[in-house]
């Protein structure tokens, strides 16, 4: 970021701070501009009745005259928050003008006046040169300890990494509280050592000295403050570290805290002291600001010299998440953290200006509240994603009963995690709120809305999870019954369909019922709403008579159990197998594929093709000369043949049942069997015995008749049929251009039906034309003179 363009930024959330600080420090202005009362002497007051009544009716004129005055005095003597704001604003810079001033004339005092009378060089010396060998034997203690504890923490790192038996968040938090033990228990060690060293060894036996309190203290909570911030960074080992960052990145941010920290930490709770101590207060005080405006430059520095960084590392872990709020959540923080760590470090600043007393503490307590509710809620949310938001699997016995049950449950799983995680989220929000004065959680929670809020979200969670339960138990069941494996069966084809309906009617009654009980336990009166769903059936029952029809007589149809799934059905003039069947309407998928919608209000009759058994009807015809005796020996053994067979052997239910001869027809006399097979298999085993009944007949010789056309010329008057001239015309040319005459290649042999012999041919030929003419060689229609009249 442009330095020009952070300038302007920084000073913005500057007076933002100023602002929302400004508040609470008028307030506390405003109430100490009068001197506090003597508490022990209200307490003499109210104990003695006479003055306690003295002071009652003092009160109540003082009321009556503020009663009695001008509202609008009153409103136009508080100020506007604007000069609420620009008084604030200009109290800040005057004590920082007056602490500068002190530091100068403190200094420019010392140096005006005999420097020897005011400052004891030699105690100076004495009490820097002690402190120095304590600081330099605590931290050579505490580098040793650290060095020699290396390979524990090695070790822990890689049971983190490698260890079995629990899940890596459970290994990683495990690791990282024992760690925090060992690094806490090296600081203690090295802050003991240390006063031991500067009680015994350094300095005068036996005492320690204020010089050496003040470091060691510091160096105690400075240290404790890094090891939490090596919980968060463990550069070193991979097994201990929370943030899910690389080693480099943990050690630049471990590095830059830790410098942070040790900066403000000893400037304000070693140096500034000191300085106070043997310089003048003034000095101290206004090195104690410089401390912290060169802390908060220092900070502003990095946190624009890494802002793009931070911020393709960010959208990249973006990218990897499955949540779509999560995700957007990350790529608005990407663009915007820098904004929030520079008002962070700016409110420091401005506490540390208005507030100085309490500034340190509060601002630590906060951050450390913070961070532990982020990584809290880090933790927690890493855990349910590795113990519940891996796939389900299911033993092998019951994935075999319930088939569905292990898909459904990883299809409620991730809607669970983003119900759970939206709550954390909520739940950090609202205590870093709580952790920087925001928001008051113990006192929210402590009233009645947010008692009754807890309740209710909490019995809407129970509601919620009872009908989950009910339904997958009552779905399992459902498909324990529909299923083969489950070792009742194959279900038939009534339970299927009943089973169905009555799942898809619990759904329905199950989703109603809860929506019902949740709306009336978060307070809507679902009395006027049962009495609205109520009088819309009514009206939408009038006014939808066919779909009513529709229900009333799938209701019925299901009843009687006129039809299943699976069946065979003519239903509405449509003939097909019914493919789903609920409680409007039946799908049927006809021999042709097409996919037919038939609503029942429109069904008249069901005919079912499935029920019990079904019948193949045969009508066989055979020539009026053929036995027919012989015909249906044939047919008998054509079944025989039928019953041998591996694939429709099965199907028979009965023997053939030969019902005789059925009618004389025109050609053929045709006679009927009736096999009786099991139902939806006797147009399969009608195909089969047609093809066995032709191959018998075909053995036998006995002949199927096909259709003759008989040709008939009619008769005259006298009863005599007139007849026929027919010439055959002979040509030079036969049809393949051999000459006429002359045999063909493949004329080898004559048909001795229609020519016997020669002369056969040649009386006939006469007979049909005996005067031999000579056929048109061009094949023209024969005149009238070519025609011989009767």
């Amino acid at each position: 970021m442009n330095p020009k363009r952070a300038l302007p930024l920084m000073l913005g959330w500057l007076l933002l701070a100023l602002l929302v600080l400004a508040t609470p420090a008028l307030a506390q202005q405003a109430s100490g501009s009068s001197e506090p009362p003597a508490y022990s002497t209200l307490a003499d007051l109210l104990e003695n009745q006479e003055t306690r009544q003295e002071l009652i009716d003092q009160l109540r004129g003082m009321a009556g005259d503020v009663a009695k005055s001008d509202p609008g005095e009153a409103a136009s003597a508080a100020p506007s928050l604007p000069r609420q704001l620009a008084e604030l604003t200009s109290r800040v810079a005057t004590d920082i003008g007056t602490q500068l001033e002190a530091i100068a004339s403190a200094i420019g005092g010392m140096f005006a006046s005999d420097l020897e009378s005011t400052f004891d060089m030699g105690a100076f010396t004495s009490a820097a040169i002690n402190l120095g060998l304590v600081i330099l034997a605590t931290f050579v203690l505490f580098t040793v300890v650290r060095r020699l504890a290396r390979p524990l923490f090695t070790g822990i790192s890689q049971w983190s990494l490698n260890g079995r038996g629990l899940t890596p968040i459970l290994r990683l938090i495990i690791c990282v509280a024992l760690a925090a033990v060992v690094d806490v228990l090296i600081v203690s060690l090295a802050y003991l050592g240390g006063n031991l060293i500067a009680t015994f060894a350094i300095g005068q036996s036996g005492e320690l000295t204020t010089q050496a309190s003040l470091f060691l203290n510091a160096f105690l909570v400075i240290e404790l403050l890094k090891a939490g911030v090596r919980m968060l960074f463990a550069s070193r080992y991979d097994g201990l570290r929370l943030l899910p960052i690389s080693s480099e990145e943990a050690s630049y941010w471990n590095r830059w805290i830790a410098r942070l920290i040790g900066l403000v930490g000893y400037g304000l709770m070693v140096v500034v002291p000191l300085v106070t101590a043997y310089l003048a207060p003034a000095v101290g005080k206004g090195l104690g600001t410089l401390i912290m405006v060169g802390a908060f430059l220092y900070a502003v520095v990095v946190v624009l010299k890494n802002r793009k960084r931070l911020r393709n590392a960010l959208n990249a872990k973006a990218h990897q998440t499955t949540m779509a709020a999560s995700r957007v959540s990350l790529q608005l923080f990407a663009r915007t953290w820098h904004l929030f760590a520079l008002a962070y470090f700016v409110m420091v600043l401005v506490l540390t200006l208005t507030r100085p007393e309490d500034a340190l503490p509060f601002v630590l307590f906060a951050t450390l509240k913070t961070i532990g509710a982020v990584v809290v809620g880090l933790l927690l949310s890493s855990f349910l994603t590795q113990t519940i938001g891996r796939r389900i699997r299911l033993s092998d016995d019951l994935r075999r009963k319930l088939p569905l049950l292990e898909p459904r449950l990883n299809s409620y799983v991730p809607n669970a995690l983003r119900v759970i995680r939206t709550i954390i989220v909520v739940l950090v929000i609202m205590v870093v709120l709580n952790a920087w004065g925001a928001f008051d959680l113990a006192a929210w929670y402590a009233s009645e809305m947010g008692r009754n809020l807890v309740g209710k979200l909490v019995s809407v969670a129970t509601i919620l999870i009872i009908a989950i339960m009910v339904w997958l138990a009552l779905a399992s069941l459902i498909e324990h019954k529909l299923n083969p494996d489950a070792g009742g069966g194959m279900p038939s084809a009534r339970a299927q369909t009943l089973l169905s309906l009555f799942r898809n009617a619990l759904a329905i009654a199950l989703v109603t019922m809860t929506a019902m009980i949740v709306l009336a336990e978060i307070g809507i009166n679902i009395g006027p709403l049962i009495a609205g769903a109520g009088v819309l059936g009514l009206a939408i029952g009038f006014g939808a008579q066919k779909l009513v029809q529709d229900i009333i007589t799938g209701i019925f149809i299901q009843v009687e159990n006129a039809m299943n799934t699976g069946d065979v059905v003519t239903v509405g003039g449509i003939t097909g197998t019914a493919e789903k069947l609920n409680i409007r309407s039946v799908g049927i998928r006809d021999l042709s594929g097409t996919y037919h919608l038939v609503p029942f209000s429109s069904v008249d009759t069901v005919s079912n093709y499935m029920r019990g058994f079904g019948n193949h009807v045969g009508e066989y015809g055979i020539a009026y000369r053929e036995n027919i005796d012989t015909a249906i020996e044939q047919l008998q053994l054509a079944f025989e043949d039928l019953k041998a067979s591996d694939e429709h052997g099965r199907k028979l239910l009965a023997p053939l049942d030969v019902a005789g001869v059925i009618a004389l027809a025109d050609s053929s006399v045709n006679i009927r069997v009736i096999i009786k097979t099991t139902p939806g298999d006797q147009w399969a085993v009608g195909r089969a015995y047609n093809r066995l009944v032709k191959l018998r007949f075909d053995e036998a010789g006995i002949e199927i008749p096909f259709p003759h056309t008989t040709l008939y010329f009619g008769q005259d008057k006298t009863g005599s049929a007139p007849p026929a001239n027919v010439r055959v015309m002979q040509q030079d040319f036969t049809i393949d251009g051999s000459p006429a005459g002359q045999p063909r290649a493949d004329d080898t042999a004559t048909d001795d039906r229609f020519i016997p012999d020669r002369k056969s041919a040649t009386s006939a030929s006469e007979r049909i034309n005996p005067r031999h003419e000579q056929v048109d060689p061009e094949n023209r229609k024969p005149s009238g003179g070519d025609v011989d009249e009767p």
